[in-house]
């Protein structure tokens, strides 16, 4: 059983090869199998090492297994995601499941308010962290308002922001569905380049500018899609 309230688990190399087989071994191989899943611009994470606060747009529960699947494995080994404290950390399965897949810390759905300080401990540890500013899965696609939360602590512990954008998991797994559609939808994960504060930045205007290039990310893998013949469909709701 994973001691989910141990700190220490988020830097056990014990639990590191447990999740690498979770995760390269069972969670991208099924994803992949169900979606046709591009990444976008990896090369832009060549030069990245040490903490990072990877943030992205939300709207599917294939968010988190995308990206952690997508990340090289030298930047994905110990990376914690960002889960939501009263779903994901409710009930007994649910979080030792989060914990072995994803790292898990829980977060409050309106911020980090109340669990800042373990995400400035697991910076501090060396973790790197997966936020979703937004807070919630959006219900239609359309990206909402950042909270400012991935912004501070970027701010506050020193570390760079590594924007992502996710375009079509929406379409393949929209809010509402519990598995991915059939015929492989289509799918992209778009890296863009690691990001840091200007000298005197506040807090709200990094967040805003964190913002601005996730959706400019987005529709970078929209151009791209279009470029090739290879959009995503919605698929029809219950």
């Amino acid at each position: 059983m994973i001691d989910v309230s141990s700190r220490s688990r988020y830097t056990s190399p014990v639990m590191a090869g447990a999740r690498f087989v979770a995760q390269r071994g069972v969670l991208k191989p099924f994803i992949w199998h169900k979606a046709d899943v591009t990444v976008l611009n990896a090369d832009r994470l060549d030069d990245m090492h040490g903490p990072y606060v990877a943030v992205s747009n939300h709207s599917s529960h294939l968010d988190a297994p995308l990206i952690i699947g997508a990340l090289p494995g030298k930047l994905g080994r110990y990376v914690a995601a960002g889960a939501a404290a009263d779903y994901f950390f409710d009930v007994w399965w649910r979080k030792g499941l989060t914990a072995l897949f994803f790292n898990a810390f829980p977060v409050d759905r309106s911020g980090l308010r109340g669990r800042r300080g373990l995400a400035t401990s697991l910076l501090d540890d060396g973790v790197p962290l997966l936020l979703f500013p937004e807070g919630t899965r959006s219900r239609t696609g359309e990206m909402a308002n950042f909270k400012p939360g991935a912004a501070a602590l970027c701010i506050s512990r020193d570390v760079p922001c590594l924007p992502i954008a996710l375009y079509g998991a929406n379409e393949a797994m929209p809010y509402g569905k519990t598995w991915p559609g059939k015929g492989k939808p289509p799918i992209y994960v778009n890296f863009g380049e690691p990001m840091r504060p200007d000298d005197g930045e506040s807090v709200a205007g990094f967040s805003e500018r964190i913002a601005k290039e996730v959706r400019g990310l987005y529709d970078e893998a929209q151009d791209h899609a279009a470029r090739i013949g290879v959009e995503p469909r919605r698929l029809p709701r219950d």
